[in-house]
């Protein structure tokens, strides 16, 4: 993947949070909807903070009732197992045939942490070293199994072979695993991992694991600084800079008002508001806006979150979506089936049969 505009893809993705809704009709219509226009991947919000249904769990009866689009729900790193964590993802992988991401976050309450009882709530810092901690030990434990590993011979009831499993014995400062994962090696190879960078105490974090980091602005130069230092860190951690993906995450109201326009970004450019930059405007100036934004090299693509769920979805597909897709700008079907080829990254060697074919 060459980081010319000519050929650098744009990547385009969406919310689905429909909060308080528990009927799975509504997002399996929006997931649909959002698939039809061709997106690399939904997204579903979750919080121990607020009363909803599980995402991970939204998105795996989403699964069957699609068949491209990338799923990625919120999974929290604080309080939660890292076992069962990376377990519960790669199973997400498994029925969606490769397409499965997993959105990191950390809990910051103690009312949160009253809900388990287990310890007090820490600093931000020390939740997101811990998260670091979770998406290094998850890598390894859906490496655990080789890509071969499951043998199924009926004549010898050998189910898998043992020499392809491998414990990972991993310690990190507020947990252990040994290992190996209960759930064979995901057909990704590592589901897609997605950090909200935005935060500093997260920066770390999407540097080094993330494929995807997300960043919530309204200033393209803000936006453009943010990419450039997360590819500077990750380059710094030993990581190719092209594997990581720069979204702009906005909040969209593409209802009928307009605010006045900002200089080069057409009507409705992005505002600063308390729940963060939101665009507000119709569906060709949000178009305009992603063109100028990934034209320039500011970021790789977008998350857009819709301010009216059914409403601005279908006008960011039908409008925004359609005429980025005219103009050449964005593809019209996928090429891939995995969420991984989506986003044009490769299928992550198994680090433990790389380092037995090197000794």
């Amino acid at each position: 993947m060459t980081s010319t505009h000519g050929t650098r893809r744009l990547h385009l993705a969406t919310a689905l949070d429909r909060r308080p809704v528990y009927d799975a009709d509504a997002f399996v219509a929006a997931a649909r909807l959002a698939e039809r226009g061709s997106l690399d991947f939904v997204t579903l919000g979750d919080s121990l903070a607020r009363p909803g249904p599980d995402a991970l769990s939204v998105l795996s009866r989403v699964a069957p009732a699609t068949r491209r689009v990338g799923l990625v729900p919120t999974v929290t790193t604080t309080h939660t197992e890292p076992f069962h964590v990376q377990a519960a993802v790669a199973t997400l992988d498994w029925v969606s045939r490769g397409r499965a991401g997993w959105r990191i976050e950390v809990s910051t309450t103690e009312g949160e942490a009253r809900l388990f009882g287990r310890r007090h709530a820490a600093p931000v810092d020390a939740l997101w070293q811990e998260a670091g901690e979770v998406a290094d030990v998850a890598a390894r434990l859906w490496d655990s199994w080789e890509d071969d590993a499951e043998i199924r011979d009926v004549a010898t009831g050998r189910f898998v072979d043992r020499d392809k499993l491998h414990h990972v014995d991993f310690t990190g400062s507020a947990f252990s695993v040994k290992g190996p994962s209960i759930v064979p090696r995901p057909p990704q190879g590592h589901p897609v991992r997605v950090v909200d960078a935005t935060e500093r105490a997260a920066r770390a974090v999407a540097a080094r694991y993330a494929d995807v980091a997300l960043v919530r602005t309204a200033l393209p130069a803000r936006a453009a600084a943010a990419r450039a230092e997360l590819r500077a860190s990750a380059a710094a951690h030993g990581r190719d800079p092209d594997d990581l993906r720069v979204l702009a995450a906005l909040d969209v109201d593409l209802g009928d008002g307009e605010y006045a326009a900002v200089p080069g970004h057409g009507g409705g450019g992005p505002r600063t508001t308390p729940r963060g930059p939101q665009y507000r405007g119709g569906p060709v100036d949000l178009a305009e806006l992603i063109a100028s934004w990934h034209r320039d090299g500011t970021v790789d693509g977008f998350h857009l979150t819709p301010v009216e769920p059914l409403r601005d979805l279908e006008r960011l597909v039908n409008g925004t979506v359609s005429l980025l897709q005219h103009r050449g700008l964005f593809r019209t079907f996928y090429p891939g089936s995995t969420l991984r080829d989506h986003l044009g990254l490769a299928r992550p060697a198994n680090q433990y049969a790389v380092a037995q074919g090197a000794s």
